[in-house]
Order: structure tokens, then sequence, then C-alpha cells
């Protein structure tokens, strides 16, 4: 095929995935909760089911047999989740498909996105353009007009300030910010993620913005495939550079300042120790959000993925602290407990065709229906099914071994080494 149409089939092909993107989360976009009132949040009535049925249910989901250890009875998050990272399954959940606002932990998916697309060596200079549009009192790694970084500069300033300047820059690399929220919106769809919706790259609280734990675990799961996303993720401190300046004399120098990882989990604080096994991956925080955070940790050979979403107590850290109780109940219960749901595989990765609406996606509820398909069998089977028979097909020739070899690939990446990566990060 011509250069020419393969550019334009790309284009087509993000255009309708931004299109279904809108599509199926419109009617929870226009619900998405804003600020806190005195009145309590409840979970929507009609949850997506993708996953499985008993992801749909609001409230705690765990099967406690015999052996099991119980829940710690201090959680107060509105939705959270403890999954297996290298077999997908889903220990214990609590409103695992309930659409909130995310906050910077959005950027998990900003980067599985856009980090493969640059060279982290490659230099660029920033203009004001690139900066543009960012919202009020956002955060930032202090990134220069008229300076020059590099990609691996750009993306340690996104994982370990949260700097929404340096998603910006990113983002204007990428084709501004229009073009990112496009490829975003089109990557969460291949990952499933389809009670997603963004609006705006960095996570910034923004009108219709939303995602939930579940997805927000899928985003984590798919970027610590990536030997970069595990690297940027688990830098507890790096050097960044600052402003150009010049002496009395001419001579110009540019220092650096550190930057520390805002995850407490990993870079620890005054009144909490850094986690055993914890290896990232991203937190966030923002009015509508309130505190949000997905960790990964390992121990014993067993790698499990946390996420937890917007604590209803307020106390410092307690974020962390939720994530850290919940850690330590699912490395207890591994191999105890019997999932209640799966994580599933990519559609790229499967072939799989796009999942039907649940019955609740017509809306309704603070956070508006949810969506999905039937219950989803293992990560090891076929993803949910339905969509255009077409279309599908029209795909499956003209994309047949793109998806084979991304089969191939997601099945040889399923055991990342975070281990070698913990006792790394340990020794520095």
């Amino acid at each position: 095929m011509p250069a020419p149409h393969k550019s334009a089939q790309r284009t087509l092909l993000v255009a309708s995935a931004a299109l279904l993107s809108l599509s199926l989360t419109a009617p929870a976009a226009l619900a998405a909760p804003g600020p806190k009132s005195g009145k309590p949040a409840a979970p929507p009535a009609g949850m997506s089911t993708l996953g499985g049925a008993r992801l749909g249910l609001a409230g705690t989901q765990v099967n406690l047999s015999a052996g099991v250890p119980v829940l710690p009875k201090d959680l107060t998050a509105r939705s959270w989740i403890v999954a297996d990272a290298e077999s997908g399954q889903v220990l214990a959940a609590h409103n695992a498909h309930w659409r909130l606002p995310p906050a910077s932990t959005l950027k998990m998916l900003f980067a599985d996105t856009v980090l493969p697309k640059f060279p982290a060596a490659q230099q660029h200079k920033v203009i004001t353009s690139d900066l543009a549009g960012m919202g009020e009192g956002s955060s930032l790694v202090g990134i220069k007009e008229n300076e020059s970084y590099s990609v691996r500069d750009l993306w340690l300033g996104v994982f370990l300030r949260s700097g929404n300047d340096a998603v910006h820059v990113l983002s204007a690399m990428n084709g501004g910010v229009g073009a990112t929220v496009a490829d975003m919106n089109a990557h969460a769809q291949d990952l499933q993620a389809l009670d997603t919706h963004v609006v705006s790259p960095d996570g910034y609280d923004a009108p219709g913005q939303v995602s939930s734990a579940y997805d927000l675990t899928l985003f984590a799961r798919s970027g610590l495939q990536k030997k970069d996303f595990r690297a940027y993720c688990s830098t507890v401190r790096a050097e960044f550079p600052g402003e150009t300046k010049k002496d009395k004399k001419g001579k110009t120098t540019r220092d650096s300042f550190e930057i520390q990882n805002t995850d407490r989990l990993l870079s620890g604080d005054y009144d909490m120790s850094v986690y055993p096994g914890i290896a990232g991956v991203k937190n966030g925080n923002t009015t509508n959000a309130g505190a949000t955070f997905t960790g990964v940790a390992e121990r014993g050979g067993r790698v499990l993925l946390v996420t937890v979403m917007n604590p209803e107590k307020k106390e410092h850290n307690e974020v962390y602290r939720e994530t850290a109780k919940l850690f330590d109940w699912g490395f207890q219960a591994a191999g105890k407990a019997q999932p209640v749901g799966e994580l599933v595989a990519p559609r790229s990765a499967r072939g799989a065709t796009p999942a039907a609406p649940s019955a609740g996606a017509a809306g309704g509820g603070q956070a508006g229906g949810g969506q999905g398909g039937a219950p989803a069998g293992p990560v090891a089977s076929a993803a949910v099914s339905g969509g255009s028979r077409g279309m599908g097909v029209a795909l499956g020739i003209a994309g047949g071994l793109v998806v084979l070899l991304a089969a191939g690939a997601f099945l040889v990446n399923r055991r990342w080494p975070l281990p070698d990566l913990v006792r790394r990060r340990s020794r520095s």
C-alpha cells in the first residue's frame, strides 16, 4: 500500500476510535462528580461488567474462604482494586468500575500512549505555545521557555513531579493537545478501558473526564510492559536541567536541580516509610478527584497492582496508607483467595472486537452508567466480543500479521522484571 494510503488509514482508525470513545463515555461524562458536598457519594446502580459480573456490582467483592485473611476494616476509598499483575486475576475490588475523576494517575495512559514515539535522547527547545492551556494551580516541574530538554528529562518531570508543563511539551511534540487526547482515547479503547474518557492529557480536572480503578490498573499493567516506563516510574530522584544564565563576562552556564518522586510509597515521607518491594507507578490529587494512586509491588516472586481512588478519610498520606494495607492483604491472600474477576487483555493483543455497552450505559447515578459486555473469560482466552463483524473481518485481513506479532509480544512480556528493577533502585 502506498504511504499516503497508510497515513490516511491510520488517521481514519484513530478518528474512529476517538469517536467511539466519545459515544461510549458521554453519558458518564455528563454525570461525572464535581466538587464534594456534604452528601455522601454513592456508586451508580449500573456499572460495567467487563472482567467479570461481580466487578459491576456496588460495594466490596471478595471471596473469603478458609485461610483467606479478612480485608482491612478502615478502608474509606470510594473505589479500589487489588490484582495480580502477571495473571490478571482480580483478588478483591470495591466499586471497581465506578467512573470518577482520575487526577494525575491519568498520566499513566498518557505515558503508555506517547512514550514509544520519541527516543529518550531527542532534544526539544520549548516555545511559548508548548506551555499554553495549562490549568490554574497545575503541578509543575519547572520547564522554561527557550530552553532545550531531552525527552528523558521531560518524562522524569512527568513521573517524578507530575509536571503538567512536561505533559504539555510532550503533547506539543506529538501534534498538540487535541491530537494527544485523541491518541489517548484510541489507546484506552484498545486496552478495553471503556470507563475512561480523556479531555486533558495531564489529568487536570475537566468536565467529562473520568476513569475507574479498573481502567487505571489496566493502564499501569500495559505501561509496565515497557522498559522505559518501568525505569521512569521507579525513579526516586533525579537531576533536572535548570535555567541558562549569563554572567557579567558573557559566559553562560546551566545548572541542574534535584527532583524527587512524589509517590510516598516509593520515596517515603516524615510519617511514612518506603513500602518494601514498591516499584511505582503514579499518584494524583485534584479538587474533584481527591487523592488517587496506582502502585505496583513485588514480594516473594509475586507482583501485585493496587489502585485506590479518593479516600473519604482526609488524613495526611491516607491514599498511600490504604494502598499499603491492600498490598499487605493481597500478598497474604495471593494463592488462597479465589479471584472475583480479571484484567482483560488489549484488543490488539488478542484480536478482540469492541465490547458491547452494558445495560447501565444509558447513564444515571453520580458517575453515570458503566460500559462493558458479558463477563470476560481468563486472560488467556478471547476477550469480549461484539461490534461490527464486517469491520472486524476487514481489520483482521488487513492487520492479521500485526495482531499476531502484538499477541506474541504480550505473551512474551507478561512476566515483567520488576524484582530486578526493585533491587536496582534499592542500591541507588
